[in-house]
């Protein structure tokens, strides 16, 4: 149990290759589409009796399912809502990305909150994006906030760490992408930006938002207009903006 509890842990995690899931939706979802990479379920009697087609999932798959106790269950985690699941990390390269001929991927260049960079994944998800790349410098992709906030979307798509914003600007560019640096200062609007061609959005950190340097390894810097008082949006608003207007403009009808 304590190896478990441990993997809250960044080097626990790095050690073991392995990373906490906690919460009905996120493990439903690693049942379903992570099966093989699902090590053990820990589920007290109140969550097995709620969620019993996961614990069944689980054991259709060969997965190992160990019953403990509310008190148990409170030291393993304190956002389980009764259920957690051990997965195996899982490696995606940039090269696995652009041999998929994608038309729609998220970078996140340093971003280091995790609710963030949680919802981003989930955004880039829900937006229909091939890919989501978090660039070294930002938050860990299995941190446990990282994994609740993407409510299972991390499963979903591949999620590629450990490159430069340079080496996935030059990756995703071979792969006939245009780059798109979402930031206030660009001179180009989100709703009239022609979006319908394979494009690859990047997103700076949430205090400093892109650099110059960065800005300018871009085809295009595009800004979502404010039409209000607020004074910004914070970078999970703004990515989610950007990527539905790509996703539009890319799925409509013919």
């Amino acid at each position: 149990m304590a190896s478990v509890r441990a993997l809250a842990g960044r080097s626990s995690r790095q050690r073991h290759g392995r990373f906490l899931v906690e919460g009905p939706q996120a493990v439903r979802e690693a049942v379903l589409f992570a099966a093989s990479r699902l090590r053990d379920l820990y589920v007290t009697r109140a969550a097995l009796e709620r969620y019993p087609e996961i614990v069944d999932a689980a054991r259709a798959a060969d997965r190992f399912v160990h019953p403990v106790t509310d008190e148990v269950m409170a030291r393993l985690s304190g956002d389980a809502q009764g259920i957690i699941a051990v997965v195996d990390a899982a490696e995606h390269s940039l090269d696995d990305v652009v041999s998929r001929a994608p038309r729609l991927v998220a970078v996140c260049a340093q971003i280091r909150d995790p609710g963030n960079a949680g919802t981003v994944i989930r955004a880039a998800d829900a937006a229909g994006a091939d890919a989501v790349v978090l660039t070294t410098g930002s938050v860990e992709a299995t941190s446990p906030k990282v994994v609740r906030s993407s409510a299972g979307s991390l499963f979903h798509l591949p999620v590629v760490t450990g490159v430069t914003l340079q080496e996935a600007v030059a990756a995703l560019r071979s792969a006939h992408l245009a780059v798109l640096a979402a930031d206030a200062s660009g001179t180009t609007d989100v709703e009239t930006a022609p979006l319908a061609a394979p494009s690859a959005w990047v997103f700076g950190t949430e205090a400093q938002g892109l650099t110059a340097d960065e800005l300018a390894l871009a085809d295009a810097v595009v800004r979502v207009p404010l039409r209000g008082h607020a004074e910004s949006l914070n970078v999970a608003m703004a990515a989610t903006v950007c990527l539905y207007a790509s996703s539009r403009a890319q799925h409509v009808p013919g």
